[in-house]
């Protein structure tokens, strides 16, 4: 692994998954607060242009690499924190096999970088070992409700396979492991084409195309903005001592898939209308998450409305995404095409 750049200041943390939506808000917010932060990322989800930035910035180190590869440091580590696993269906689904390893050769490989360092690790798990629930809202002593061979255990079961190695490597006494299960996130630097729902709803909204509801849109989520679940990422790893016991991180306000999509048609000047699909296999029909754990380890809770955090995230995809406008040829008025985000990775 590469030095450094600059002198020394604050702590030195590697961000696995650091080039992707939630992890390059969390480098920026490390490097904020006075840290040193080396970026490590495959580029398999993630993009350089999250991370385009923060490459001026002497105190941050871009590393490309797969985390399943061997990890070498010639530099002493305070914190690591592993965000690297594809985390929407599309793509996590699209080599399952090297999601999964991802999840368990990965963390090992993390795991022991971290043993060697003395490092604090801190592993982002996910809502969806929580399968379909049984239990609702969803508390983090539950056990889940997971298809075990269905087409999305590469990353539920990759995900708990992850967690059973963090807990244990706690206990033997060889990492300083923590876990926080992340649920619903959105906000700026989502891939248009990463098929998270709010993503979804937005590109289709600015396109003026249905907005694809999958099922009844009955079905529930709750949805956090990033800033507040990097807040929670940060607390937990700083929490001393070490809770032993998983954290979920997550907004409990619960809505519906509709109600969503109305909110998004609401804040978008389009066309778009709703149009129905199949629901996909073991979707789950309900996610709220309890983070009354959270709140009294952590003095977490988050801040960001949805109304609010969309219009942030609406803003950002208007930037990125240009609407079809008239132009004049011939004497007559026609549309300039729009740009397919299917091939954009942003």
């Amino acid at each position: 692994m590469a030095k450094r750049n600059g002198a020394n200041r604050g702590k030195v943390i590697l961000v696995a998954g650091g080039a992707g939506f939630v992890g390059s808000h969390l480098c920026s917010a490390l490097l904020a607060a006075g840290n040193r932060v080396i970026c490590l990322d495959s580029y398999l989800t993630g993009s350089p242009a999250n991370v385009a930035g923060l490459q001026r910035n002497p105190y941050f180190t871009m590393v490309e690499q797969d985390v399943c590869d061997e990890i070498a440091s010639d530099e002493p580590l305070d914190e690591i924190y592993n965000l690297a696993c594809p985390a929407s269906p599309p793509s996590y689904q699209a080599d399952p096999i090297h999601t999964m390893m991802t999840s368990v050769t990965g963390t090992g490989n993390l795991l022991r970088l971290a043993a060697r360092h003395g490092a604090r690790f801190l592993q982002a798990s996910t809502s969806e070992i929580y399968g379909d629930p049984q239990e609702h809202p969803q508390q983090e002593e539950y056990w889940g409700h997971v298809n075990c061979t269905g087409p999305r255990a590469c990353y539920d079961e990759g995900k708990r396979a992850a967690e059973t190695l963090c807990f244990d490597s706690l206990r033997a006494g060889s990492v300083d492991a923590k876990v926080a299960r992340i649920f619903n996130t959105y906000g700026p630097h989502m891939r248009p084409n990463d098929g998270r729902i709010v993503s979804n709803f937005i590109v289709q909204a600015l396109n003026d195309e249905p907005l694809t509801v999958y099922g009844s849109g009955e079905q529930t989520r709750s949805f956090c903005f990033v800033s507040d679940l990097v807040e929670g990422l940060v607390k937990l790893m700083n929490r001393d001592p070490n809770p032993g016991v998983p954290v979920n991180l997550g907004n409990p306000g619960e809505f519906t898939v509709i109600e969503l999509a109305e909110l998004v048609l609401s804040k978008v000047r389009t066309a778009s209308t709703i149009a129905y699909a199949p629901l996909p296999p073991d979707d789950p029909q309900r996610r709220q998450p309890d983070i009354s754990r959270a709140k009294s380890l952590l003095g977490w809770e988050p801040k960001v409305p949805l109304q609010e955090g969309l219009t942030h995230t609406i803003a950002w995809f208007e930037r990125m995404i240009p609407k079809q406008r008239p132009v004049r040829r011939g004497g007559r008025s026609e549309l300039q095409p729009k740009m397919s985000v299917l091939s954009q990775d942003l």
